[in-house]
């Protein structure tokens, strides 16, 4: 028997090569003609408008979202023997990014509703060997930053936020990735903001920090000579041609952006009573939905449902961190992290991206409104 063919994709590129593939392919031109691969002027240009772009006052461009979260946590002082709390319901680069530097993750529970970290659970977890947290802004949900950076505060902790979802989010009127020390972005090709292979961004509003950052992406050297190198350092620095083709898409983001609203807001209407949506926003808080993410008890038997009928979906993510067999070794067995637990056992994404017409969400509506008939 063949499987039933895929017509409304999770997620879909095709509408933004067709809009912008002459654009990207004269940007990647002018980078080739130019003789300037590596921390050139367009490098240089999209650091300051993706800073002005999510309200930060310094951008460093780096090779990918894990890179920024490594090197926002070593720019913290996290090292050996430190701990940093993070919500276990996540991608595994947010914990990894933690364990590369040898310090040692501490997994909190989520929010129920936002299914971001959970103030509380975090704050349970603080010992003194604590250095870090990092709230992260899962599907383009913001986490609840206030009693967040409250808490970092009071016991001086390090802030990063993993905004790797969360291009143009705000919480309460500021943009995520410049309310804490650091905002690490990733634009892998499918997210928001995506560059044409692995690409990521470090923010932050201090200019020791920015400097750290510069000199950790760039093998450790000095900003004032190419070859003192001041400390151990790393190759992360973002090419010339990602960063053209980043410039083009950012000038397009915020009205992206406005149709994954767009597109949230029809699924929400229309899926009222049937599943838990996710919140639209209220009060200076709006998200961007990477990920429009429903929870439902049938998450399974409703994706066999979707595929049969030609509909994309994904689960993001199946097992939270502390399930995961490389991190067996921190002994949270099943039932420790519950909230995070019953998530991953509920949560399905629906097609979500900026020109997903009309007529195929409400498909995708009237499909899931058969299913929960039956």
């Amino acid at each position: 028997m063949t499987a039933t063919a895929v017509d409304i994709p999770l997620i879909s590129l095709k509408g933004q090569q067709q809009e912008l593939g002459a654009e990207i392919k004269a940007a990647v031109a002018r980078v080739l003609d130019s003789g300037a691969y590596i921390l050139g002027p367009e490098g240089k240009a999209f650091d300051a408008e993706f800073a002005a772009a999510v309200g930060a006052k310094f951008c460093l461009g780096v090779d990918s979202g894990t890179s920024a979260l490594e090197l926002a946590l070593e720019a913290a002082g996290v090292g050996p023997g430190d701990e940093v709390i993070l919500p276990s319901f996540t991608f595994i680069a947010t914990a990894t990014a933690v364990s590369v530097l040898g310090a040692l993750p501490v997994l909190a529970d989520c929010d129920p509703v936002t299914l971001t970290l959970d103030p509380r659970s975090a704050e349970k977890l603080i010992t003194k060997k604590t250095k870090a947290i990092i709230p992260v802004h899962i599907y383009g949900q913001p986490a609840d930053m206030d009693p967040i950076l409250a808490l970092a505060k009071s016991k001086k902790l390090a802030v990063i936020e993993d905004c790797a979802q969360s291009h143009l989010a705000t919480y309460k009127g500021r943009l995520t990735g410049s309310m804490g020390d650091f905002g690490a972005f990733s634009f892998y090709p499918s997210k928001n903001l995506g560059a044409a292979g692995d690409a990521g961004a470090v923010t932050t509003n201090n200019e020791s920090l920015r400097d750290s950052i510069n000199t950790l992406r760039n093998c450790g050297r000095s900003a004032a000579s190419g070859y003192d190198h001041v400390r151990v350092g790393h190759n992360c620095r973002l090419d010339e041609v990602q960063a053209a083709v980043l410039r083009v898409k950012l000038l397009r983001l915020a009205a992206w952006t406005a149709g994954r609203r767009r597109v949230a807001a029809a699924y929400n209407e229309g899926l009222q009573g049937l599943v838990a949506t996710p919140s639209l926003g209220a009060d200076g808080t709006s998200p961007v939905f990477h990920l429009y993410t429903i929870r439902t008890e049938r998450r399974d038997a409703l994706q066999a449902h979707l595929r049969a009928a030609g509909i994309g979906s994904g689960v993001y993510y199946p097992a939270p961190v502390h399930l995961q067999p490389a991190y067996g070794g921190l002994n949270l067995k099943a039932g420790s992290l519950p909230v995070t637990e019953k998530a991953s056992r509920e949560v399905l994404s629906l097609p979500m991206y900026h020109d997903l017409s009309g007529a195929d969400s409400a498909r995708v509506i009237e499909t899931i409104r058969r299913f929960f008939k039956s």
